[in-house]
């Protein structure tokens, strides 16, 4: 059996260039295992991921909304979407290029800019140039001088699901003039399920093949420095248990992970590498992210609502209310603020040049973990 794309409205939003309401549509990748993948033309969000545990039970592992209105009313905290042109910080929402000071806009609270601005690439409407037999193709055109960047920015992102419980994502990017690129997505994961919350995220174990993350400062704002994970709450080199980890933040400003772990030995690669597993052994469901990129930004929804604390709920699919520590985020990337630290991988884009990140997220079922697990589903 092929690859199923199906197409459907999903809803109206409002075109940020236009002002004008358009139609936004949803597509669903379905394969021979009854997985199956939405995205939806706004932000190109990743809307839902559903498939079968290991006693054949389907949940949807992935957070998200059921309309345009929610995914508006919760656009600061970026789930599912597309982060772009620049994702994470830009420190003092500035950098140079060719001697010229750039600025760019500064949306988190006047002091820097937070994954491309106040109209980043989670709020456009993508234009569906082709559905293939495995996926979809989106693209976008980011104007020359939008939210403070030279150059007009040719994007593609293409979503591939195959039989395999593969989903690929690739992101394409030409630009007329210099330019800087660090295209990535912001998907929430529960693999007990999206409606599993906290207790759910804490029975996953997580392993990331780092040896050192990206150092920063109070802020957030990368320092230049890579500091090694040895003996740190940051070493993730053998698989540990979320819960218990999560724990030990309890006493930090930070609440949580939210960290650029340096993956592939801090290179571009050509091909793409397994860089980190995450498993949840209850369901015995497993996500392996494999990528060509040098970071990843682990982040556990330390930001989602506190509702013992008497945040506003955020209320997502089925009524469910996403919740702080309710999920993960696996968030491909080249380094944050690069553009203001020589010593990290270029993000520059020259005319000429093809900027490409490739991320595979390939979920998996293994029943090994049945013999150590009660089935509590």
């Amino acid at each position: 059996m092929s690859i199923t794309v199906e197409e459907e409205i999903f809803g109206l939003a409002v075109n940020p260039f236009t002002n004008s309401p358009e139609m936004v549509r949803r597509y669903t990748l379905k394969n021979a295992n009854g997985m199956s993948v939405s995205i939806i033309q706004l932000g190109a969000i990743i809307q839902s991921v559903r498939l079968p545990d290991a006693y054949e039970k389907v949940d949807d592992v992935c957070l998200g909304f059921e309309d345009i209105a929610s995914y508006m009313a919760n656009k600061s905290a970026y789930i599912g979407g597309t982060l772009g042109r620049v994702a994470n910080r830009v420190a003092n929402g500035e950098y140079m290029m060719n001697d010229t000071k750039i600025q760019v806009t500064k949306n988190f609270q006047d002091k820097y800019q937070l994954h491309g601005g106040f109209v980043g690439f989670d709020s456009v409407i993508w234009e569906v140039v082709q559905k293939t037999s495995e996926g979809v193709v989106f693209r976008h055109v980011s104007p020359q001088g939008h939210e403070g960047y030279p150059g007009s920015l040719t994007c593609l992102i293409t979503y591939n699901l195959d039989n395999e419980n593969r989903l690929w994502a690739r992101f394409d990017a030409t630009s007329d003039r210099d330019t800087v690129v660090n295209i990535s997505n912001h998907a929430y994961f529960n693999l007990a399920g999206h409606g599993a919350g906290a207790k759910g995220l804490a029975e996953h174990t997580v392993e990331i093949a780092a040896e050192q993350i990206v150092e920063t400062d109070e802020a957030q704002i990368p320092t230049g420095k890579l500091v090694d994970v040895n003996d740190t709450v940051y070493d993730l080199r053998l698989p540990v248990l979320l819960g218990d980890r999560l724990r030990q933040f309890e006493d930090r400003p930070i609440k949580g992970y939210d960290n650029c772990f340096v993956i592939n030995g801090g290179q571009l690669v050509k091909n793409v590498v397994k860089v980190a597993k995450i498993v949840h052994p209850p369901s015995c469901r497993v996500l392996e992210v494999w990528t060509n990129q040098p970071g990843m930004q682990f982040y556990t929804a330390n930001n989602l609502p506190n509702e013992k604390a008497g945040d506003i709920p955020m209320i997502g699919k089925e009524c469910t209310h996403y919740v702080r520590h309710c999920s993960f985020c696996v968030e491909t990337e080249m380094f944050p603020d690069a553009m203001n630290h020589p010593e990290f991988p270029s993000i520059t884009l020259e005319p000429g040049q093809k900027y490409c990140h490739e991320v595979l997220y390939w979920f998996k079922v293994e029943e090994s973990w049945k013999c150590c697990c009660n089935n509590t589903l």
